[in-house]
């Protein structure tokens, strides 16, 4: 059964940059028809898909968040990344990397990471 699991800073400054990576293990990144996603969950809210990877290697974004999202992988360590620019404090949340048959579906899900924005 696939895993994923999240890592990187718990803590951002407003302004830098986040990023996040995500080790995937018990299935390959590059493994026809799958799509990896990053999803987020800020306080009180529900959850909000970013963006995703396909097998092929090409990324989707959400709309909201596609001027500041970039996602990319690295298949010889089977991980993909997030890069979130120009954070704020409304990025706060619980980061969450995930699986799914569709670009904007998901079926596993890593644990998630906690993410504050904070000086």
């Amino acid at each position: 059964q696939v895993q994923l699991q999240e890592s990187g800073p718990g803590l951002v400054k407003p302004s830098q940059t986040l990023s996040l990576t995500c080790t995937v293990s018990g299935g390959s990144i590059t493994t026809d028809y799958y799509y990896w996603s990053w999803l987020r969950q800020p306080p009180g809210k529900g959850l909000e898909w970013m963006g995703s990877i396909g097998s092929s290697g090409s990324p989707d974004y959400s709309r909201s968040l596609k001027r500041r999202t970039s996602i990319s992988r690295d298949t010889s360590k089977n991980q993909f990344t997030l890069q979130l620019s120009s954070v704020t404090p409304e990025d706060t949340g619980v980061y969450y990397c995930a699986r799914g048959r569709g670009p904007r579906t998901w079926t596993y899900r890593g644990q998630g990471t906690q993410v504050t924005v904070s000086s």
